[in-house]
């Protein structure tokens, strides 16, 4: 049984996580996201700074969390791409500073497919074929998935301007609530009538890309005529946004033939996609498997987790000349 460090930065949340055998014996995150509020997003040296004065911390509190030394950990694993770069560049040169130190050997991972290596951590191993969708800030995909640690990924749909959490934040900024929106607006439109407006269900029936500026801009024309009541708006747009996820998904999941649905990232949290998903699946005899909140947003457990499986899958450790990659494309779990 090998114990594998994860290190994540690819964002705004220093995450370190501690896994054995698909086991989380430890973890711990810190947030520089009340520092980026003010910008209404996220600016990367802020970020690169935060992670640089978190790391030894978190990973001092990972360790005592899981109640064991440096010395019982057998592989260090990073995320490597895709994210911003100053604050990928943190990470890695952390985690190659611990891999040199202690004499482990270090594996580079894709940032999503940390994500959905997150929900082996609470529902165990994924089935032989399984469908997952991503929703994050930065990314909207449908992935076809077999061996996460073996097989190469094949990408069904991807978002083709704003990922889902992209137009979160942004329809939050158009109503004037605060950054990060994705929890703004799920709070907000619990107070909402999700069918006060007709808001428009981009590529509902074609294929399975996805596309939410649209959506966007007709929210925005919208509050410009003045007069709509926040909460409804909210509902409204969240509903829009969910809709098309979730009958995309169930779709996909019919017409490959699969019955397991991931549900991952960090939009994976909000309460009415959670819901509706549920619902979907439910009704077309899909096993749906959505991680709890604290495992969708950014965190070192599920990168981790992928170091986890591709140890026991014989991969090849990464060089220690690795380097960090802003706009990885996700074809593997492993990052060379």
């Amino acid at each position: 049984m090998a114990i594998v460090l994860g290190i994540e930065t690819s964002c705004d949340e220093t995450g370190v996580g501690i896994v054995a055998d698909g086991r989380l014996l430890g973890a711990a995150l810190s947030s520089s996201m009340d520092e980026h509020a003010r910008f209404g997003g996220v600016v990367p040296e802020i970020a690169a700074r935060a992670h640089l004065e978190a790391m030894v911390p978190c990973v001092s509190t990972a360790f005592e969390r899981a109640g064991i030394a440096p010395s019982d950990v057998d592989a260090i694993a990073v995320t490597s791409g895709p994210g911003l770069a100053t604050a990928l560049q943190t990470g890695l040169a952390a985690a190659k500073a611990y891999a040199l130190a202690w004499n482990k050997p270090l594996y580079g991972v894709h940032h999503l497919a940390g994500h959905v290596a997150a929900d082996t951590l609470e529902h165990g191993p994924l089935p032989p074929r399984s469908i997952a969708l991503i929703v994050s800030g930065g990314h909207t995909s449908l992935l076809l998935l077999s061996d996460l640690a073996r097989d190469p990924i094949v990408h069904l749909g991807d978002t083709r301007d704003d990922a889902a959490g992209e137009a979160f934040d942004k329809v939050a900024r158009i109503l004037g609530l605060p950054y990060p929106g994705g929890p703004a607006i799920d709070r907000a439109a619990r107070d909402g009538d999700p069918t006060a407006f007709p808001f428009p269900r981009a590529m509902l029936d074609s294929g399975f890309d996805f596309s939410f500026s649209g959506l966007k801009s007709a929210v925005a024309r919208h509050v410009g005529q003045g007069g709509p009541a926040v909460p409804d708006v909210a509902a409204s747009f969240q509903e829009a946004v969910v809709d098309v996820l979730t009958r995309k998904a169930v779709r996909s999941c019919r017409e490959h033939g699969v019955d397991t649905l991931v549900v991952v990232g960090g939009v994976a949290a909000n309460r009415r996609l959670r819901a509706l998903a549920a619902e979907r699946c439910a009704e077309a005899g899909i096993t749906l498997r959505i991680p709890a909140p604290s495992l969708c947003t950014d965190n070192g457990a599920m990168i981790a987790a992928v170091g986890d499986l591709l140890i026991a899958a014989g991969a090849e450790p990464s060089r220690l000349d690795l380097s960090a990659d802003p706009s990885a494309p996700l074809t593997r779990a492993a990052l060379t």
